[in-house]
C-alpha cells in the first residue's frame, strides 16, 4: 500500500518539481472560467452582480489554488494523478459552464461540481501522502474536512431559490473554507497543523501562480481582441484598443519584471515555504487576479462606447480594478521583499488613480480619455519600478550630470 502511494508522489529534490505539461493543460479550463467571470460581471453591472461575481471568483480561485498545492506533492507524470487531474478538469469545466446561471437554475450543478472537486481531490492527496497511517501528518485530512463541513452550506444555498439568500449561504461557505489556512486547519478531534507540515516547492508554487496571472492577462487580450474584431475600425475604437493593449503590457511588466522573480527566489530559499506560500500566493494573489479581471471588463466597456460621458459604472470598474491590481501587487512585493517595504511606485500609483477617479466623477470625461490616462499611469508605474531596480534612477541622473551616459 505504501509503495502504491509513493507512485503517486513526486520523488526527489526540488529539481523534480517543475511544472508539467499536464498542469498547463489543466489550466486551459480556467481560461474559460476567467472569461465567464468577466462576461458575468459585464452583463450585471450592479452591486448584486459584483457580489455574485466575487463569490464565484473566490470559488474558482480556491479550486485552482488547492490543485496547485496538491501538485506540489502529486506527480502529474503518473497515470493515476493524470486521471485525477482530468476528473478535476471535468468538474472545473462544469463549474465554469454553469456560472452564467449559478444564481439561477444551475445553482445546484455549480455547488455539486465545486464540492466534488474540493473534497475528492483533497482526500485523494491526503491518501497519496500516507496521512491514514498512525502518527503521520494529518494536514490535508484536516483541509478535506473543512470542505466536508462547508458542503452543506453550498448545497443549502443552491436549494434556496432567492439569489440574495443563496449568496449569503455561499458567502458563509467561503468564509469557512478561507479561514482554514489562517487557523492552520484546526478541526475538532484532529488538532491543528504545524508550519513544518506545509513543506512545498517554493519554485513550483511561484511558477504556478505566475501562470495564472498569464491566464488572466491573456483572457483580457482575448476579450479585447474579440470585441475589437466585431467593431467598425474608427479612430476612437483604434485608440481604445491601443490603450487596452498598452495597459495589459504595463501590468505584465509591473508583476513580472521584479516581483515574480524575487518572490520565486525568496520562497525557494525560505525555511518556511508553506507559510510564505499561504501569505504571498494563496491570499495576496487574490486581489491581483481580481483586478485583472475587472480591468478587462473596463476595457471591453470602453471599446464598445469610447465616446460620450463616462458612466459611473465604467468609472468605478476602472478605478476598482486598478486599486485591486496595484494594491495586490504591492502587497505581494512587500511580503516577498527583504525589507518588507510596499513599493513607492505602487503607493504613488494608487494616489494617482484616486485623483483620476475624483476627476472622472466631477468632470464626466469621455471613457476614452479615462482609458488613455489610466494606460499612461500603468506605464509610469512600470517604468518607475524598472528604473529603480535596474540601475536606479538616482544613479542614472548622476551619470547624466557627470557626462557619463551609457
Amino acid at each position: 500500500m505504501a509503495q502504491r502511494r509513493r507512485t503517486h508522489l513526486r520523488i526527489g529534490d526540488h529539481a523534480d518539481h517543475r511544472v508539467q505539461p499536464m498542469e498547463l493543460f489543466f489550466d486551459l479550463v480556467f481560461v474559460f472560467a476567467v472569461t465567464q467571470l468577466s462576461h458575468y460581471l459585464l452583463e450585471r453591472l450592479s452591486l448584486a452582480g459584483a457580489l455574485q461575481t466575487t463569490a464565484m471568483f473566490l470559488a474558482v480561485w480556491w479550486a485552482w489554488m488547492y490543485t496547485a498545492w496538491a501538485t506540489n506533492w502529486l506527480d502529474p507524470d503518473r497515470a493515476p494523478v493524470r486521471l485525477i487531474l482530468a476528473a478535476v478538469m471535468l468538474g472545473s469545466l462544469v463549474l465554469a459552464a454553469t456560472m452564467t446561471e449559478a444564481f439561477g437554475k444551475y445553482g445546484l450543478a455549480f455547488a455539486l461540481a465545486y464540492c466534488a472537486i474540493q473534497i475528492g481531490r483533497t482526500f485523494y492527496t491526503a491518501w497519496a501522502r500516507g496521512e491514514w497511517r498512525r502518527g503521520a501528518s494529518k494536514n490535508l485530512t484536516r483541509a478535506a474536512f473543512y470542505f466536508v463541513a462547508s458542503a452543506p452550506l453550498w448545497i443549502a444555498g443552491a436549494l434556496d431559490t432567492d439569489p440574495m439568500r443563496r449568496l449569503l449561504w455561499w458567502a458563509a461557505a467561503l468564509a469557512l473554507e478561507y479561514s482554514g489556512p489562517l487557523l492552520f486547519f484546526a478541526f475538532p478531534g484532529l488538532g491543528r497543523s504545524k508550519v513544518e507540515e506545509w513543506q512545498i516547492s517554493g519554485e513550483h508554487m511561484a511558477e504556478r501562480c505566475a501562470l495564472f496571472i498569464i491566464i488572466s492577462l491573456g483572457e483580457g487580450i482575448l476579450v479585447t481582441g474579440a470585441t475589437f474584431a466585431g467593431l467598425e475600425k474608427s479612430p476612437p475604437a483604434i485608440f481604445a484598443f491601443a490603450c487596452a493593449f498598452v495597459s495589459t503590457v504595463a501590468m505584465w511588466w509591473i508583476y513580472f519584471d521584479v516581483g515574480a522573480r524575487r518572490g520565486s527566489e525568496l520562497i525557494e530559499h525560505s525555511d518556511r515555504p508553506g507559510l510564505l506560500g499561504r501569505q504571498a500566493y494563496t491570499y495576496a494573489h487574490i486581489p491581483i487576479v481580481a483586478g485583472i479581471i475587472v480591468l478587462a471588463v473596463g476595457d471591453e466597456m470602453v471599446l464598445a462606447h469610447p465616446s460620450g460621458h463616462a458612466e459611473p459604472a465604467s468609472l468605478i470598474i476602472l478605478i476598482a480594478g486598478a486599486f485591486l491590481f496595484i494594491g495586490g501587487t504591492g502587497l505581494f512585493k512587500r511580503l516577498t521583499s527583504p525589507g518588507g517595504w510596499f513599493p513607492l511606485s505602487h503607493l504613488v500609483g494608487l494616489g494617482l488613480f484616486a485623483l483620476l477617479g475624483l476627476w472622472g466623477w466631477l468632470a464626466h470625461p469621455e471613457p476614452l480619455a479615462l482609458a488613455m490616462i489610466a494606460a499612461a499611469l500603468f506605464v509610469v508605474i512600470a517604468v518607475w519600478e524598472w528604473g529603480s531596480f535596474h540601475g536606479g534612477w538616482a544613479e542614472r541622473i548622476d551619470r547624466v550630470r557627470n557626462g557619463q551616459v551609457h
